[in-house]
């Protein structure tokens, strides 16, 4: 079969990867649909997503459907014809939209599928401390995640990783993944297989009180929010100084420790300008920290200029 006409739907880096992939190995690529330009910052910038900046360097037609069920961007759709559509980290498509290619639509997911559905998969595999992870391929249908997989590949999560670094094994992954996908669909080798029941595990977009630490947990269970939370959006808590100053810091690093104390959850103990925190049931080693308005920082730097005495 001769190789298919390719639209990509995809918004953050993670996508960017795979997108080249699909470049590199000959496909044509007709479209690259992504989020609309959005302000940011202080001075409200327009930002273009990290699709949209790789597919205009590389001379690509770019879409931005305010609406994904205007009559404007189906009708566009529709008259470049696809053969194929391919989505990755991007809005949930309408059913007059994945249905619309004759090789179908498929997506590729930042989890093995059916755990971890949803928006934020990597993170939420490392904050409920899983020992793996890994990327899935599969065909688009009406409930969210839950189309016929196509491929899977496993990584082992290590104790050193964070969100930032299997993020980026993943993403690589994903992009070897994407072209064995479209090679199988091309030539005629396409294995389908139906997602198992009874292993869902929901991973929802994170929101910022979701990252408040709450030092009244046990020490596993914070190391591995902040590990799930690292570098972004990061775990914070609101730190109080020997002067009774409060300020907000995100905690980039801590490592468990086998020692304890009687102080009570959140207080902070200093020792030769290490940083330990009592939790529910030991200690936990602060090893990076932000204040707010700062550039992160090793916990050493950090306790040259402050004197903190406990968390919130």
């Amino acid at each position: 079969m001769e190789k298919p006409k390719i639209v990509f739907f995809g918004t953050p880096e993670f996508a960017v990867c795979s997108l080249k992939r699909i470049l590199d190995d000959g496909y044509e690529v007709a479209a690259v649909v992504t989020m609309p330009d959005k302000e940011s910052g202080r001075g409200r910038k327009i930002s273009q997503s990290d699709v949209k900046k790789f597919a205009l360097e590389n001379g690509l037609r770019v879409l931005q459907p305010e609406k994904l069920k205007s009559p404007e961007f189906i009708e566009e759709l529709r008259r470049i014809n696809a053969d194929l559509f391919i989505v990755i980290a991007f809005r949930m498509l309408p059913e007059v939209v994945w249905s619309m290619p004759r090789l179908g639509t498929f997506n590729l997911h930042g989890s093995l599928l059916p755990k971890y559905r949803g928006a934020a998969p990597i993170n939420r595999a490392i904050m409920n401390g899983e020992k793996e992870t890994g990327v899935t391929t599969f065909f688009l249908k009406h409930e969210i995640d839950t189309g016929d997989m196509i491929q899977q590949r496993k990584i082992e999560i290590l104790d050193e990783d964070n969100a930032g670094t299997i993020h980026d094994k993943l993403m690589e992954l994903g992009a070897e993944m994407v072209s064995q996908t479209i090679s199988a669909i091309t030539d005629g080798t396409l294995e389908t297989f139906p997602q198992p029941e009874g292993e869902f595990i929901p991973a929802p977009k994170i929101f910022k009180e979701d990252c408040r630490i709450d030092w009244a947990q046990d020490s596993v269970y914070i190391h591995n929010l902040v590990r799930g939370l690292s570098p972004y959006p990061a775990a914070f808590s609101t730190l109080v100084l020997e002067n009774g100053r409060e300020m907000d810091v995100k905690i980039f690093r801590t490592a468990l420790c086998h020692r304890n104390s009687d102080s009570r959850p959140g207080q902070i103990i200093v020792e030769n300008r290490r940083m330990f925190v009592k939790t529910a049931d030991a200690m936990l080693e602060v090893l990076e920290i932000q204040p707010s308005g700062k550039k992160p920082m090793e916990a050493h730097d950090f306790l040259l200029g402050y004197k903190p005495e406990s968390f919130k």
